[in-house]
């Protein structure tokens, strides 16, 4: 082998997409069975999603009483197999803050040798936090892997807690409401590969300023919105779950 034969595995790159999949009991049914179908679905296509000077990796945190990883350490796209989760207890968001906080760190998930950027965080809820929400988001806050990354939620269904999601996103903006499995399931393949995309690529500077990572993927929000308005029934449908 000669000495730059392998030379692409070296420098590149890792970035991890992690979802943050609400399992308490309230998404039994057909809200669990959509973001199970389609997080399978989409993580196929999440292959070049990262351009090729980055490895793109996924993580997995479920969270109802308690929360878990679906594996001990992030792993490529194209070999992640998506376990279906179920839904049962209740809804613990709080303790995921802090456990994706602890995670998010070089002794965590992002001690790839060759470095890491900044990673892709995907929250999916359909209620009301029912732990101290506020005080792991406070630490998760803190963390400066955090503070860069891209943060989109989706409020599932009417009696999500929008104003919760935001303050984990950072604005109302990076929340998307859906009322309908198949626009839930739209939306997880745009944000999964959107973000991938926006994540992996240095932003170019627009009037002698660099936008944030989490301004470009809310303007890409804005612009799927306006393309494919009837994608998610956002504003005047009722649920349909």
């Amino acid at each position: 082998m000669g000495m730059f034969d392998d030379v692409e595995g070296i420098v590149k790159r890792q970035m991890v997409l992690f979802f943050v999949v609400d399992t308490s009991g309230s998404m039994q049914g057909t809200k669990i069975g959509a973001v199970n179908t389609a997080i399978r679905e989409v993580l196929p296509e999440l292959k070049d999603a990262g351009g090729s000077d980055i490895d793109l990796k996924v993580a997995c945190l479920t969270f109802s009483s308690g929360c878990k990883w679906m594996y001990p350490t992030p792993i490529s796209s194209e070999s992640f197999q998506w376990s279906n989760v179920e839904a049962e207890g209740v809804t613990d968001l709080g303790q995921a803050c802090r456990e994706l906080s602890d995670k998010l760190s070089k002794n965590g998930f992002l001690k790839a040798p060759s470095g890491s950027v900044a990673p892709a965080i995907f929250l999916m809820s359909d209620g009301e936090p029912t732990d101290d929400f506020e005080s792991g988001l406070s630490l998760l806050k803190q963390n400066n892997w955090f503070k860069y990354a891209i943060k989109v939620a989706v409020a599932i269904g009417d009696d999500a807690n929008k104003e919760a999601l935001a303050k984990f996103t950072g604005n109302t903006e990076a929340v998307i409401t859906v009322h309908t499995p198949e626009a839930l399931k739209k939306w997880i393949r745009k944000v999964s590969i959107t973000s991938s995309q926006i994540g992996s690529k240095s932003q170019p500077a627009t009037d002698g300023q660099i936008p944030s990572k989490q301004d470009a993927m809310i303007d890409e929000i804005k612009d799927i919105q306006q393309e494919e308005a009837d994608m998610d029934s956002i504003s005047t449908s009722g649920d349909d779950w």
